[in-house]
């Protein structure tokens, strides 16, 4: 933990922390979408839904960016699959698509990838890094309106996700950058807009004061 950030700025960000994860009880869906980002944990929690049954197909979306290709230099999808394949999920099993950079086109070029192979599934589960739920609901409730969405993610505390990255600065930045987009993406025609309740909308307030704010979009 950084010995500069506050109490008061941990327990705003925890609260945002909590506002962007949905509470969604994973159950069984017709398939999965993991999506790319830094974090390989995406993978890990999707081979461990895999082996609990939960899906039979899982498709790994995600190109490269400028914040992953160091980490992952041959595609965000590319190294789910292979950590996934690692971890005892049948190469049968997962469809990559290696395309997408951005939210939006995770879910339209998997939608269009899974036609492609003959699926047309009627329920999906977005498995995400854990600030990103909310921002992966209301983008698949706008651009993927008929299918059935489940929302889940590795089931960390803020702390032990900010030890898992070994940045606290900078998960608090992401934590605010991704309200930001769940805020300004409806109005963008991006997503479907999503209730902000006034604690929520208070803590972002401050952290953006605070200077939390290196992953923020710029107007």
């Amino acid at each position: 933990m950084s010995p500069w950030i506050s109490d008061e700025q941990r327990r705003d960000a925890e609260t945002i922390w909590g506002y962007h994860q949905m509470g969604h009880e994973p159950r069984p869906v017709d398939v999965a979408i993991g999506l790319g980002s830094h974090d390989l944990g995406v993978a890990t929690f999707a081979a461990d839904l895999y082996r609990k049954g939960l899906f039979p197909l899982l498709v790994f979306s995600g190109g490269n960016s400028p914040t992953t290709a160091a980490r992952f230099p041959r595609g965000e999808a590319v190294h789910y699959r292979e950590h996934a394949l690692a971890l005892g999920v049948p190469e049968s099993a997962i469809l990559v698509e290696t395309q997408a950079g951005n939210t939006g086109q995770n879910m339209t070029l998997s939608r269009a990838l899974l036609a492609e192979n003959g699926h047309e599934p009627l329920s999906v589960l977005l498995i995400s890094k854990p600030y990103m739920e909310r921002r992966a609901y209301a983008t698949c409730r706008k651009v993927w309106p008929g299918v059935d969405v489940v929302c889940a993610s590795e089931p960390l505390e803020f702390a032990d996700y900010v030890r898992s990255i070994g940045d606290e600065k900078l998960v608090i930045d992401m934590l605010v950058g991704d309200l930001q987009r769940v805020v300004e993406y409806p109005k963008q025609g991006f997503a479907e807009a999503q209730d902000v309740p006034s604690d929520v909308s208070a803590a972002y307030d401050r952290l953006v004061t605070a200077g939390f704010d290196s992953r923020m979009l710029r107007r």
